[in-house]
This record gives C-alpha cells, sequence and structure tokens, in this order.
C-alpha cells in the first residue's frame, strides 16, 4: 500500500501541475511559475508521504549537496543530447534556420522542471525503489523501464518504437542512475538537463509532443532511424546508443560501489503448508 500512496500523492500533484500549465499556455512568465512551484511541491509531497508510510527520513532526497548534484546530473544530460544532435547535423538531419525565442525557452525551463522532478518522483523514487526491494536491481530496472516507456505512448505524434526508444534510453538509464548514485538529485537534474536541451535550447520534438520553440529556430528531416522523425530525436539510433553506454557506465559504477540489490530469496513457509517432521522415536525402558 506504501506504494500505491506514494505514487497517488505524487501523481496528483503532477495532474494538478500539468492542468494549471495547460491552462496558462501562452503566458511563458506564468507557464515558469507554475513549472517551478510544480517541482517544489512535488518534492515536499513525496519527502511528507514517505515519512507517513515508511516511518523513516527519505535519504534519496537529502538536502546536502543537492545543488552540485542536481548541477552534474543537468550537464551530463546537455552534454548527452547536444551529443545526439551533432551527429543528426553530420548527416544533414538538422538545420538552424536562426534564433528562435528566449521567452518560449523560459516557459519550456518550467515545464522541464516540472516533468523531470515529478516523472523521477513517481518512476525511480516510488516505483523503481520499492520494487527493487522485492525483486533486485536487475528485474526492477526492466519492469520499470518497460513502464516508463509505454506511458510514452499516449503522447500525440507516439510510436510504438518511440516508446521502446524511451523505455531503452531513459527508462533504464535513469534507473541505473539512481541505482549508481542512490539519491534522486543526480537523475532529476539529468531529466531536466536532456529535456530542457531537446526543447529549450534546440527546438526540437520532446518524446513525440510536438514542436518546441527554443532558443533556436530549426527543424530535422531525414530517415526515421537517424532523425527520430515525429518522435523527435529521442527516437534516433543516436538517442538509443547513448543511452545504452550511459546505461551501462552507472550500472557499473553500481556494481563497483556495492549498490546491486541481489533478488530476495523466499525463505518464510507458504501458508497453510506444514513441514515434514522427522518420526517420533519411542524409547522403551524395561
Amino acid at each position: 500500500m506504501r506504494l500505491v500512496k506514494q505514487f497517488l500523492a505524487v501523481a496528483a500533484v503532477a495532474l494538478v501541475g500539468s492542468q494549471c500549465i495547460a491552462a496558462v499556455e501562452g503566458n511563458f512568465l506564468l507557464t515558469l511559475v507554475i513549472g517551478v512551484l510544480t517541482a517544489v511541491l512535488s518534492v515536499v509531497v513525496y519527502r511528507w508521504v514517505v515519512r507517513r508510510t515508511e516511518r523513516r527520513e527519505p535519504t534519496e532526497l537529502a538536502q546536502d549537496g543537492r545543488g552540485g548534484k542536481l548541477g552534474r546530473g543537468s550537464l551530463i544530460g546537455l552534454a548527452m543530447f547536444a551529443a545526439v544532435i551533432a551527429n543528426i547535423a553530420f548527416v544533414g538531419g538538422y538545420h538552424v534556420e536562426g534564433w528562435g525565442s528566449p521567452t518560449g525557452a523560459l516557459g519550456l525551463l518550467g515545464v522541464m522542471a516540472a516533468a523531470a522532478v515529478t516523472e523521477e518522483l513517481l518512476f525511480r523514487g516510488v516505483l523503481f525503489r520499492i520494487v527493487e526491494e522485492r525483486t533486485g536491481t536487475w528485474i526492477a530496472l526492466a519492469l520499470t523501464g518497460v513502464v516508463f516507456g509505454a506511458m510514452h505512448l499516449v503522447n500525440p505524434d507516439a510510436s510504438l518504437w518511440g516508446a521502446t526508444a524511451i523505455a531503452i534510453e531513459a527508462g533504464f538509464m535513469l534507473a541505473a542512475c539512481y541505482a549508481a548514485t542512490r539519491n534522486l538529485w543526480v537523475p532529476i537534474g539529468l531529466h531536466f538537463g536532456w529535456n530542457f536541451a531537446a526543447g529549450g535550447i534546440f527546438s526540437v520534438v520532446v518524446s513525440g509532443n510536438g514542436e518546441s520553440k527554443g532558443l533556436l529556430d530549426a527543424s530535422t528531416s531525414g530517415p526515421v532511424a537517424l532523425s527520430g522523425g515525429a518522435f523527435g530525436p529521442e527516437g534516433s539510433l543516436y538517442a538509443v546508443l547513448a543511452g545504452v553506454v550511459l546505461t551501462v557506465v552507472f550500472l557499473w559504477l553500481a556494481k563497483r560501489r556495492g549498490h546491486i540489490v541481489p533478488r530476495r530469496r523466499r525463505t518464510a513457509q507458504a501458508p497453510g503448508r506444514r513441514t515434514a517432521q522427522a518420526p517420533a522415536t519411542v524409547t522403551v525402558t524395561r
């Protein structure tokens, strides 16, 4: 039940925040403010519900060093997506026409902050963390990664391949990042850096959600395998390869640091079953 309670608590904040952002669409300042408030409130609610349901301090959101962890994660995400765009541009699939919209980028800053924080709390903070306790790191990574990818099938320009790509390059990679660091700040930063680079800087489609108006006025073209097509560069083979590389690196770090959780062995006796007893010995006295 703690999984359900934690998930619903954070999901409620995410839902209200997304509805408010949709209601002020076109107003970059309100979008920025509401997005940041949604991100902050979701952290507050997560910490509160974890204390209530688990009777512990949520060390995965410890305040010490959070700025540095967010910064490192954001730089990794920015660099990762910049490398993807550079490869697409090298084969002629990314075109810059000029400068885009600074105000649009500010609005996307709020949107991407809300998305990164709420999704990481839901999928890594709640689902992956609790499932991992029962099934171990490997099964939890596979299960939650697939769920994360499937969630993107509801996006307007979604495709089965796009959802599969997201599962590999983001679902697996972000879970591996959490396993390696055992905190949520780094994957939150990574998720934000990746998304903001896509929409807020390079102005490409993010996860099949339509065109973005960021700092650059740009477009993509070419084979879907290289450009990602209507789903955006996240559906390109370059993005999948980048995600796989980082997943391997994070899992190597997790193993080196002793953070891999083994699968729990069933030791308790199943209800309703009795263990065989040794025959009683009879002592005869003379």
